[in-house]
């Protein structure tokens, strides 16, 4: 019993430490399909107008609510979210989550790894 506990322990910390829940597609992947996404960066106002991913939309994570019109047609889209390193593209994923978007992506390494591969930024 000591060691199913101990491994059911070991597991969800695993799993909480090792994923968000929420599926990822690397930046490649996205150029490929980026006509079938919805590319949303959920940066500031300022970080996005110093660049993002070309065709990005900008809704930040702290104000979900404000841009809920911008996002009304896309409920049923698959949206791809980041931020600049991570935290803020999962926090807005589980606010989205709850406000009924079902097909929320992250893009691997967010916008600094988009940069780190010199891909193209727009302004």
């Amino acid at each position: 019993m000591r060691l199913y506990i101990l491994l059911l322990v070991l597991f969800t910390s695993l799993a909480s430490a090792s994923g968000t829940g929420f599926s990822s597609i690397s930046a490649q992947q996205l150029l490929e399909r980026k006509q079938d996404v919805v590319v949303v960066d959920v940066r500031t106002p300022e970080e996005y107008a110093e660049g993002h991913v070309p065709g990005a939309i900008n809704v930040p994570h702290d104000r979900i609510n404000e841009f809920l019109q911008q996002l009304d047609n896309e409920k049923s889209s698959q949206l791809v979210l980041y931020c600049r390193s991570g935290r803020r593209a999962k926090l807005a994923a589980n606010e989205l989550h709850k406000l009924g978007f079902g097909s929320i992506t992250l893009l691997e390494g967010d916008m600094l790894g988009w940069q780190e591969q010199g891909l193209q930024v727009e302004k």
